[in-house]
């Protein structure tokens, strides 16, 4: 990064909240989606995937932080023609986020390493795996789709004990016919997040019958940012609360047609 940054646009709910965390007197704008911290009172700049360039580039800023994952390389590339200088962030593993964390932060922004960075890498190097499973790990629904390979989400449960049943798959984030889903020996648990698509209690676990359901906090599972430092514990509780329960009975089988 080249010059003083003192207006920084976040394009990524994570490192909004990081940024905001570190160096809240640099944001200026955010997405729609950015729901971290509460009460965060910048401008919006509509969604990951579909910015308001123009209201972006009016907040002059000197600094865009993005991500590879969650926004558009036209976009991106819309907005260096303009002249504002992008950061794009790659985090695919957990080492991989603790090191674009200080990126953005140190030499992106300009700021001191913040001490919740040091937190969470240290309470990262004492979690030992809390449950032994095999999860599918829906991300998505109508069509279902599932974690597939090489996802930070995916690293992040696999350090809880919990292996994803799709991880060899060839796509990041394949979709998956529910029955294939529910073949036997597939896996012991499905994991349900709260984003990108919100499954809850009574939508996403009748979907899994025989198979005992971790509701997980999405933040938690997919966010690098201040949450990392809590999403051991709380993750952690979930899995193995699931993971304890007895699995949810199949559904009834319709009666027999009465002999003719």
């Amino acid at each position: 990064m080249t010059g003083t940054v003192r207006r920084v646009v976040s394009l990524v709910p994570s490192l909004t909240e990081a940024v905001a965390a570190t160096g809240p007197e640099l944001l200026v704008g955010a997405t729609d989606w950015c729901s971290h911290p509460p009460g965060l009172d910048v401008v919006r700049v509509r969604g990951t995937k579909n910015p308001d360039l123009d209201r972006i580039a009016a907040l002059r800023p000197d600094l865009v932080v993005a991500n590879e994952e969650e926004n558009r390389p036209a976009d991106l590339a819309a907005l260096r023609g303009a002249g504002i200088e992008v950061l794009v962030t790659e985090v695919r593993t957990l080492p991989q986020a603790f090191a674009e964390l200080e990126r953005v932060l140190t030499a992106g922004c300009g700021l001191p390493r913040p001490a919740w960075l040091d937190e969470a890498e240290e309470v990262w190097s004492a979690v030992r795996p809390a449950v032994g499973a095999t999860a599918v790990v829906p991300v998505w629904r109508r069509p279902w789709m599932v974690l597939g390979r090489d996802t930070f989400a995916g690293d992040i449960l696999a350090r809880l004990g919990v292996r994803n049943a799709y991880a060899g798959h060839a796509e990041r984030y394949p979709r998956v016919g529910i029955g294939e889903l529910n073949e036997p020996g597939r896996a012991d648990l499905v994991v349900l997040p709260d984003e990108p698509y919100r499954f809850t209690a009574g939508d996403g676990p009748e979907a899994f019958p025989g198979l005992p359901a971790a509701l997980v906090s999405g933040r938690h599972l997919t966010w690098y940012g201040p949450s990392l430092a809590e999403a051991p514990a709380v993750l952690g509780a979930a899995l193995a609360e699931a993971s304890a329960a007895p699995p949810a009975a199949p559904p009834a089988a319709p009666p027999a047609a009465p002999p003719p």
